[in-house]
């Protein structure tokens, strides 16, 4: 098993951060492969709405993607971690989300309009916001949701986190580290 955990915090050690660490540290553990990519550190663009990739299922942008789109399509599974701004992902993990466009053009080329059969794997989330607001994840689920389907992927839920807020402080909360261990652990045992 191929598991890719994509860190979307802009901050290097914050909460969700903590938590992609040990999923990661789970999966290993149960045998998986690990690959990690920190979207704070890429220099990427957003997407262009160029349409470039609808007739290649390549973007035509020159950035550090270029790298990322092979880690996502040889994962089995992708683990996506972010901190919740205004009730979706950051901006530097929206930018990655949204160039998975080419993804989608690649998969219709290859699928045509038969495209519901998601073989490509199983997508996560693990997202951590400091407010306790009902409708905190709606936004984030549903961008997860078609991000993993542009790569014909099932979303299969995740770890969602409210009330954690400070860097760190989830760290406070070892059950919660422990839950995010576990879920590597299913993931890469098959259990989820």
């Amino acid at each position: 098993m191929k598991v890719l955990g994509i860190y979307g915090s802009p901050r290097k050690g914050g909460n969700s951060d903590l938590l992609l660490d040990q999923a990661l540290e789970g999966a290993r553990a149960a045998g998986a492969q690990t690959k990690s990519v920190h979207v704070r550190g890429l220099k990427l663009s957003g997407c262009l709405e160029c349409g470039g990739c609808d007739k290649t299922g390549v973007c035509v942008i020159d950035d550090d993607m270029a790298q990322v789109y092979p880690l996502m399509e040889e994962a089995q599974a992708i683990i996506l971690s972010v901190p919740i701004f205004f009730y979706n992902a950051p901006a530097q993990a929206k930018a990655l989300i949204d160039r998975s466009q080419a993804c989608w053009s690649k998969r219709l080329l290859a699928k045509g309009r038969d495209r519901s059969k998601y073989e490509g794997g199983k997508g996560y989330l693990i997202a951590v916001g400091a407010t306790k607001g009902q409708n905190l994840f709606q936004g984030v689920e549903l961008t997860a949701k078609y991000f993993y389907d542009a790569m014909d992927m099932t979303y299969e839920g995740g770890l969602l986190h409210r009330g954690i807020e400070g860097k760190g402080s989830v760290n406070e909360h070892p059950e919660l580290l422990k839950e995010a261990y576990e879920l590597g652990r299913a993931i890469a045992s098959g259990q989820r």
